[in-house]
Parts: structure tokens; C-alpha cells; sequence
């Protein structure tokens, strides 16, 4: 991520490019608007929720260059010339569909509030520690916030995608339901 830029003040502007989802996105907006802001109102990708905007309750979850990052704690200034991937572009690619489909069988979600900081998480999990284990999944999503489920059936998913993953890859699972 970049280091923003020197604004004026408040009302002060500037002129933002990234990469949103694939897509090249070019606009003018308010120095000090965050990202999950940006995201939601200029660019209509409502898959990121803003909870508590102090970055802990995960609601605001979206990538950025392939690391995970708080929405709300980054201004949209600061990703200048980067790869933005949202709940909605992980969605297009159906890289997800599986865990998604996981989520509904365990009933994962109810609100839905937390849903795609979780999913956004859970995705990066399962493809930077593909054997992980209900342990590592917990720990994992600790820092996103449900008050609807409990997590038991969320970790549930991601085992169970886990577990089908590697089966599917003829691995080894250590992994359990």
C-alpha cells in the first residue's frame, strides 16, 4: 500500500487508480475517505460491511495485492495502483463456491453481516494452510466478528471444505467436521 497523500484538509480531494476486482477504476474523491467506504458508495460493492471502524470486528475485510486487510482502518488513497478484491470478485471467479455452499449446508450465516469477512478469510486460509485443522481455522478467523451463529457451525464450513479439498486433490486430511 502506498503512503497517502498530503491533503489540504477537510473537503480536500484527490484523484484515485486501482484495480477493483479486475477492473480498472479511476476517480475523485475525498482525501480522507477510507477504502471500505470507497468500495461501498463510489464503486456500489456492498459486500463490505463497515462495523465498528476501529479494524476489529472483520466486517470490512477485503484484499488488497493478496493480503487481507481492515477496509476501514485503510484510506483509499493509500491503494493507489493496486488489486483490490472484494467478497464480489472472489464471488465472480467461483473460486468460493464450495465454501459458500458449505456455509449455507452448516447455516454458517444468519444476519449475514460477517459473512464476507469471513468467507474473504476463510478463502485466504485454505489456500495458505490447505491441511489446517479446526484449531488453525479458529484462530484464523478470530479477529472477525459474529453475534449471530456461535462460530462452531462457521468452523464447521471451513472444515468440511478443507477436508473436501484435499480429498479432492487425493491428499491427506487432518481435519475433521
Amino acid at each position: 500500500m502506498n503512503t497517502p497523500l498530503a491533503a489540504d484538509g477537510p473537503g480536500s480531494e484527490l484523484e484515485v487508480r486501482l484495480s477493483v476486482n479486475g477492473r480498472q477504476v479511476r476517480r475523485r474523491i475525498e482525501a480522507r475517505m477510507h477504502l471500505a467506504d470507497f468500495l461501498r458508495h463510489e464503486l456500489q460493492l456492498t459486500a463490505t460491511h463497515v462495523g465498528c471502524e476501529h479494524g476489529v470486528c472483520g466486517a470490512c475485510t477485503v484484499r488488497v495485492d493478496g493480503e487481507i486487510v481492515r477496509g476501514c482502518l485503510v484510506l483509499a488513497a493509500q491503494v493507489e495502483g493496486c488489486e483490490v478484491t472484494t467478497l464480489e470478485g472472489l464471488d465472480a471467479t467461483g473460486a468460493i463456491a464450495d465454501l459458500q455452499q458449505a456455509f449455507v449446508r452448516h447455516n454458517a450465516l444468519q444476519c449475514g453481516f460477517c459473512t464476507p469477512g469471513m468467507l474473504l478469510c476463510a478463502a485466504e486460509l485454505l489456500e495458505r494452510a490447505p491441511t489446517t485443522d479446526r484449531a488453525q481455522i479458529r484462530d484464523h478467523l478470530s479477529g472477525n466478528y459474529c453475534r449471530c451463529t456461535g462460530y462452531h457451525a462457521i468452523v464447521s464450513a471451513v472444515a468440511e471444505v478443507a477436508r473436501d479439498r484435499l480429498d479432492a486433490a487425493g491428499g491427506v486430511s487432518n481435519t475433521t467436521v
